[in-house]
């Protein structure tokens, strides 16, 4: 008797989007900072920093996301240029990959480590001739000192640097505060039709959080939290993996996977190459993770039956994966183990039938991909150069070969809407003549975002269709969806999301 009736008049329906990698803690504090995506040249770029300045009087720290390399065009980033157009006030601004960031003298000097600091291996602050940082920091070890200049810290960092709970715990305002900036970012979620999502950090922290917020009634999607491996952990601290399992498994709040970093990203050299890079010989990135330590800990948290999921981006980390992979099935036996790999931007052909052999899923991000979506070819095509053009952002290769692929934003690395996913998806442009079309169908592009995702968190039975029986998780657009050309696929809207039944966002 109290069921609401709604008259899509003509438009898709869909099944509610999973959204299968992004990290919503980070996604939901970013939405206030500066946002660069499509600012170029100089006098652009002082103008939207100082403006922001302006519009920000009292921040520690201003911060800024999506900040190009090229942004500059062929000018490399550095402190001096942040220092013309801001001398006098902290700024950190992040590359869109987030693996790279770029900071002024004042930021630097009151971090600490405008001289320099020894790191670990695969992070880097770049230092100048003078010897001075020269303002570019690569991956989290050389970020976070700036980052820290936040007050209290750097909390939007809780669940992905060392995916261990808050220290010192939070107060009862803080956890407060948390759930709210969480709230932010779930609400974004759900005006993008989102009703699931996978993150790609996590703690017990953060699960508590999501089951604070399922019980206020404010939790707007179906949450699936990973526990954070880092490789300077004991895998005894895969045991709190296993509790994390064992205490959350609502239909709502989740766990019951691992998430890893083996190496970092194609644009600053920290992505791991089988061959040289083609711009730069005599170079292949550093692991993160021995192959034999990777090993170690696929097979632990295989034989404990909990998920893997492991970012690697260049070829030798795609194969260091599998390997570790193939270790685990060869101690504990082949099961329906659904292991993931995370971005997969380049693969070595000797490696794309392995996917298929063990099972492997392939979760990739159409909008990564040089040329969809709008991003630029460079710098990042001439890191894997033309030689290795059929072998990057291989969708359809995998595919051919029996992967199964799973699509994702990765936000706030790249904007949350499945729709400019889905349309990045069907029109990637090739990037020579000749080139292998890697483009999606519309169904592929589709099943990506719902049965795909479903799949990947054994949820097919459950979720991912519009079919009796399963959970009410649905999304209504703007418009038909099958008569709307792909390139104009990202101009449709969301006008109703429904998790659970319950209207979520309403445009």
């Amino acid at each position: 008797p109290g069921t609401r009736l709604v008259d899509a008049r003509g438009q898709t329906i869909l099944p509610g989007f999973i959204e299968s990698h992004m990290h919503l803690f980070l996604g939901a504090m970013e939405l206030d900072h500066l946002q660069l995506s499509g600012v170029h040249g100089f006098d652009d770029f002082a103008t939207a920093v100082r403006a922001f300045a302006k519009s920000k009087p009292g921040n520690a720290l201003l911060i800024g996301q999506q900040c190009d390399y090229t942004v500059l065009g062929a000018e490399r980033l550095t402190r001096q240029h942040l220092d013309k157009m801001l001398p006098d006030r902290p700024l950190l601004l992040f590359a869109p990959d987030h693996h790279t960031a770029w900071a002024n003298t004042v930021a630097l000097t009151e971090a600490g480590i405008l001289n320099g600091r020894t790191l670990g291996v695969g992070h880097e602050i770049v230092m100048a001739a003078d010897g001075t940082a020269a303002g570019e920091l690569r991956e989290h070890q050389a970020i976070d000192p700036v980052a820290a200049l936040l007050p209290g810290g750097n909390r939007a960092h809780f669940g992905i640097d060392p995916g261990e709970d808050p220290v010192p715990t939070p107060t009862a305002a803080e956890r407060a505060l948390d759930r709210d900036i969480l709230y932010a970012g779930l609400k974004h979620c759900a005006e993008h039709g989102i009703t699931s999502f996978h993150n790609m950090d996590g703690n017990p922290y953060l699960l508590e959080l999501l089951e604070e917020m399922d019980g206020e009634g404010r939790l707007l999607a179906r949450a699936l939290v990973p526990f954070h491996m880092k490789n300077f952990k004991e895998l005894s601290a895969l045991e709190t993996a296993s509790r994390m399992q064992a205490r959350f498994k609502s239909e709502k709040v989740r766990s019951g996977f691992v998430k890893v970093f083996i190496d970092g990203v194609l644009d600053s050299w920290t992505a791991v190459m089988v061959d040289d890079y083609s711009d730069k010989p005599g170079w292949k990135g550093d692991l993160l993770y021995t192959p034999e330590h990777f090993a170690r800990v696929a097979v632990e948290a295989d034989r404990r039956g909990l998920q893997i999921a492991v970012h690697a981006i260049g070829d030798g980390a795609v194969r260091t994966v599998l390997d570790g992979y193939a270790a685990a099935i060869k101690a504990n036996g082949a099961r329906d183990s659904r292991h993931r790999i995370e971005h997969i931007e380049v693969v070595h052909p000797a490696d794309i039938s392995r996917f298929a052999a063990m099972g492997v899923l392939a979760s990739m991000q159409p909008a990564h991909a040089p040329g969809a979506g709008g991003l630029p070819l460079e710098p990042t095509v001439s890191k894997f150069g033309p030689e290795r053009y059929g072998y990057a952002f291989a969708w359809n290769t995998l595919r051919r070969a029996g992967a199964r692929l799973v699509f994702a934003s990765d936000w706030p690395v790249s904007p949350i809407d499945p729709l400019a996913s889905i349309q990045a998806a069907m029109t990637r442009p090739a990037w020579a003549a000749g080139q292998e079309d890697q483009r999606q169908t519309l169904q592929q592009a589709l099943e990506g975002y719902t049965v795909d995702g479903a799949f990947t968190e054994f949820a097919e039975h459950e979720k991912g269709q519009l079919r009796a029986g399963m959970m009410a998780d649905a999304v209504v657009l703007s418009g038909d969806i099958e008569q709307t050309a792909p390139d104009a696929i990202g101009s449709l809207r969301p006008v109703m999301t429904i998790c659970d039944g319950k209207p979520t966002f309403e445009a």
